[in-house]
């Protein structure tokens, strides 16, 4: 007789029976079960992480789309001068971002106190930091003044602090340009999608990850400079024995 499994791998099993029903808010519960059940030496395997990861993106991707609908409604409302549909309007995307504050606090409380402590592996801590920079991104696409900034500069820090550790302790430069590129892929994709002063926010955090790209790929170019002009004494060095 098998063995009956284990709270977490009941969790598991469950998230998955949620992705497969497209119920990613349950999805997210029945993560959540799992990693708050983790001792403070264990982390998620590969496996759970995907899978959280998946399911925070339905969620979140849900009312990212929402707010981005009600907004382009809103501006179309103002334009025609509509003061009593965009008040109408306003309390409604007030909401949704209300949605959007909790789901990326929730993920972002989640990512420092522990999945970010407990990450042991370079690859699991790269993962975690390139997602917080993600949700702060998010934040940053809605959030004014004060709070806009904030979240802006989390998101830079959260990437770079990726783009460092790939570089440092997986001593992988390429895989650097890699993850900036792929930030800086997924935020011009929604650049269209956005107001004018959330472009303008995301316009500064792609010009920042486009400059550290450049900074990674010319310090590449260097290293691969200062190899071959090592190496070239050596073949001197052949030719004058032979």
């Amino acid at each position: 007789m098998a063995a009956a499994p284990s709270a977490r791998e009941e969790s598991v099993y469950m998230a998955k029976l949620a992705e497969q029903a497209e119920r990613y808010e349950e999805m997210v519960e029945f993560m959540e079960k799992v990693s708050n059940s983790l001792p403070d030496s264990d982390e998620l395997t590969v496996e759970e992480r995907n899978l959280l990861s998946v399911a925070y993106k339905n969620v979140i991707g849900a009312r990212r789309a929402s707010w981005r609908i009600i907004s382009s409604i809103e501006q179309k409302e103002e334009s025609r001068g509509n003061e009593d549909h965009v008040s109408t309007i306003r309390n409604y995307r007030s909401k949704i971002e209300t949605e959007l504050s909790k789901i990326c606090d929730g993920i972002l409380k989640l990512l420092d106190t522990r999945l970010i402590p407990s990450a042991s592996s370079g690859d699991s801590k790269v993962f975690y930091l390139k997602m917080k920079g993600d949700y702060h991104r998010y934040l940053a696409e809605f959030k004014t003044g004060g709070e806009r900034k904030e979240a802006a500069e989390s998101t830079l820090t959260a990437y770079k602090s990726a783009q460092d550790r790939i570089s440092q302790i997986l001593n992988s430069p390429d895989r650097a340009c890699s993850l900036a590129k792929q930030a800086f892929d997924e935020a011009i994709a929604e650049l269209d999608t956005l107001g004018e002063e959330s472009y303008k926010d995301s316009t500064l955090i792609m010009q920042l990850l486009r400059d550290n790209l450049t900074l990674w790929t010319s310090d590449m170019q260097d290293d691969g400079a200062d190899e071959i002009k090592e190496d070239a004494p050596k073949k001197d060095d052949e030719q004058q024995k032979e």
